[in-house]
């Protein structure tokens, strides 16, 4: 069966950006020009997901209004003249349908991912986690459903990381059956360095089977009193292979502040209308850095 669904959760408080996620969703933080979270439904797209479905939480209806028609402002923009912006702005409305779920409490990923199973019925779903936002010349998400389509097993993305940052990490151990696959022995969610069983961890990439929400609902709140996504897949191994999979690519974590000031950096530096002006900009900061450190 192929892969045609995608949840992307979009609760919790954003609290590592705390004020601006006041009352502004984090997943609508611009990174050059467009919010964290149109990345990822580009991602979905351009890998053939046809159904999205966004769990929200109180506070989040700027998500729904962004992706929304704006009637006023696309008449504004015709009557200016501003073309460019409105075929900016209709593109937007125009991507796909996306649904939305209200997630009631904040009790953690894997509540999320359960408050989706009605959406997702008996199909094998994307899950795309609005921090990351991954650049790859293919798109994070399609490799790892050609994986999913190889094995038929859900299949978790993953990269290694530092080994003093471990423990901000779901962390997997395995073997490897073929490049950059492995076959999964354990999970971990936040190990300490010294207890972490690799350096592979888990980003906000996974392909799961909806087994996983008979798991989710027997599974007890653990670290911070929330429902952990890596504790139901430590489960779910039990009973049925999970597989990791080190995409291809680089990933921005923008759910942590200096992950999103380099977001915004290298993503401009990619765009034609910003880059040499930023080059020159850098340049001449990291002449101003070399003369205080002399």
């Amino acid at each position: 069966m192929q892969v045609k669904k995608a949840i992307i959760p979009a609760g919790g408080y954003g609290t590592r950006f705390l004020p601006a996620t006041k009352a502004q969703p984090k997943e609508m933080l611009p990174v050059v020009d467009k919010p964290a979270i149109q990345y990822l439904i580009e991602e979905a797209l351009a890998s053939g997901i046809e159904d999205i479905i966004v769990v929200t939480y109180r506070g989040k209806n700027m998500i729904a209004d962004h992706f929304d028609k704006a009637y006023e402002l696309e008449t504004e923009l015709l009557k200016t003249g501003k073309l460019s912006k409105l075929e900016d702005v209709q593109k937007i409305s125009e991507m796909t349908e996306i649904c939305y779920v209200r997630q009631k409490q904040a009790l953690g990923l894997g509540h999320a991912v359960y408050c989706a199973r009605k959406f997702i019925g008996n199909e094998p779903f994307a899950l795309m986690l609005p921090d990351d936002i991954v650049q790859a010349t293919r798109p994070c998400i399609s490799q790892l459903i050609d994986k999913f389509n190889r094995y038929q097993s859900p299949i978790i993305g993953v990269e290694i990381v530092p080994e003093d940052k471990v423990q901000l990490y779901g962390i997997v151990k395995g073997i490897e059956v073929e490049h950059r696959v492995l076959k999964i022995e354990s999970l971990v969610e936040k190990p300490q360095p010294r207890e972490a069983p690799s350096k592979l961890g888990i980003i906000g990439r996974y392909i799961l089977h909806p087994c996983i929400f008979d798991v989710l609902k027997s599974t007890r709140p653990g670290l911070g009193g929330e429902v952990q996504l890596t504790d139901a897949l430590l489960k779910l191994n039990e009973y049925q292979q999970l597989y990791a999979y080190i995409f291809e690519g680089t990933r921005y974590d923008v759910g942590d502040k200096l992950g999103y000031l380099k977001a915004v950096v290298e993503l401009a530096l990619q765009r034609d209308e910003f880059k040499e002006g930023l080059k020159k900009y850098l340049l001449e900061i990291g002449e101003k850095l070399k003369l205080d450190l002399t």
